[in-house]
């Protein structure tokens, strides 16, 4: 199956960030030994697959993965999104859904005032997402 460079180049990039997500998440809780919340772990069960996804996808010339990895990254983002909001906004932590043993509000990195752990996984879900779209957008314009 053809698959135009532009389309290529897109997984290329989608398979790129969920490979840096996928690793600064390890390298935070493996290496840095920060213990990661309930919706850390939510947000890890979208990303990871993304990596053997999309790169299957690439091996493949399958374009008709950007579908799924549109559907996982929406869903990781939203999740990213609300956990962001708990960090940032004045929240009741009891009031907050999905956090166990350890508390989804607390920052274990704060950079710049705002760069916390979820903002970083929601940019990666974010340009993921996008791209996704942008390489469904393409294939079915390619197929016209």
């Amino acid at each position: 199956m053809f698959v135009s460079k532009k389309i290529e180049n897109s997984l290329l990039f989608a398979w790129l960030v969920s490979f840096v997500a996928t690793l600064g998440s390890l390298y935070f809780s493996e290496i840095k030994g920060f213990e990661p919340c309930a919706l850390c772990w939510y947000q890890r069960i979208f990303m990871y697959p993304l990596v053997l996804l999309i790169g299957v996808g690439i091996i493949r010339k399958d374009t008709g993965v950007a579908i799924y990895s549109a559907i996982l990254s929406g869903i990781g983002m939203v999740i990213s999104i609300y956990h962001y909001a708990i960090q940032k906004l004045p929240v009741n932590e009891d009031d907050v859904l999905g956090c166990g043993l350890v508390s989804c509000s607390g920052e274990y990195i704060n950079w710049l005032g705002f760069i916390t752990i979820p903002f970083l996984a929601g940019t990666a879900f974010i340009l993921i997402f996008s791209t996704s779209l942008y390489t469904i957008k393409k294939r079915k314009e390619e197929v016209a």
